[in-house]
């Protein structure tokens, strides 16, 4: 049998939340492969998945940009080593220079923005500060209707393209901050992802040794819990959880044409501090 390290064990359980011996026994069962191991617990106790966003540990800010008249905007991830430096007026304006710059000039990627002046700056700045910053992802949105910024302190910025009283541009951006959908609608949601979904929830239907009928609709009630918890239109309302967002749409008249957000670090890993 694979040996079980306490730090893989440690892992899995953030992932899931479940338990010290079940995430053991999970991870002996997959040999040590931590994500087979994370499949082999949703099967069996429908842990939910694991949120990228709980496993960050990167420092920086976003900067945001929205023209005069709130059809072009723009986020840019800027990242540094420290959260002293996170909060660098310089800094911070320099994040903000770099998401006007999106907006403005449309860079095709991160290198065609990082170049040129920009560089010029960036460089001068780590001289200045002497710590490393990298720009290390921008979104650009250009509206349909119009847009709504919200930002969470630094470390979130959204943008939402939205139709309708402002009050629901603002209501939406919040609610991408909160939730942070994946997707705008069900059938946005890729084919692999869905058919990924199935395979485990059909897994967990035959450990539940239903019936074929009853175990047919367990899967397609928990694949459309599952749809609704990643998609913008099926969440429920983060300020009324009694009412889809689509729903609140509805009811006040207000339409979403598309939304962009970044949160800082998401998906970094930080290397483990050394004691």
């Amino acid at each position: 049998m694979a040996e079980i390290s306490a730090a893989l064990v440690k892992e899995l359980r953030e992932r899931t939340g479940l338990g010290m011996m079940e995430c053991k026994k999970a991870l002996a069962e997959a040999g040590g492969d931590l994500d087979k191991a994370e499949e082999l617990l949703r099967i069996k106790s429908g842990a939910k998945a694991s949120k990228a966003a709980s496993r960050v540990a990167a420092e920086g800010v976003i900067g945001a940009y929205v023209s005069s008249d709130g059809k072009l905007g723009a986020l840019v991830e800027l990242n540094c080593e420290t959260d002293f430096v996170a909060k660098n007026e310089e800094f911070v304006a320099f994040a903000r220079s770099l998401a006007e710059t999106v907006a403005s000039q449309n860079p095709k990627d991160v290198a065609a923005l990082a170049s040129g002046k920009v560089e010029e700056r960036r460089q001068a700045l780590i001289q200045k500060i002497g710590e490393n910053m990298t720009i290390r992802r921008f979104k650009r949105l250009q509206a349909k209707g119009k847009l709504a910024l919200y930002l969470h302190g630094v470390k979130i910025g959204v943008l939402v393209d939205y139709e309708g009283p402002e009050e629901v541009g603002k209501d939406l951006a919040m609610h991408v901050a909160f939730a942070k959908p994946e997707h705008m609608t069900k059938g946005e949601v890729p084919a692999d992802v869905v058919a990924r979904e199935r395979d485990i929830q059909l897994a967990r239907a035959k450990e539940s040794g239903k019936p074929a009928e009853i175990a047919a609709k367990m899967v397609e009630g928990s694949l459309n819990k599952f749809l609704s918890e990643i998609t913008l239109m099926g969440q429920p309302f983060v300020k009324d959880d009694k009412q889809t967002v689509e729903k609140m749409l509805t009811a006040k008249k207000g339409k979403v044409n598309g939304y962009a957000f970044l949160v800082v670090g998401e998906g970094i890993e930080k290397a483990p501090q050394v004691h």
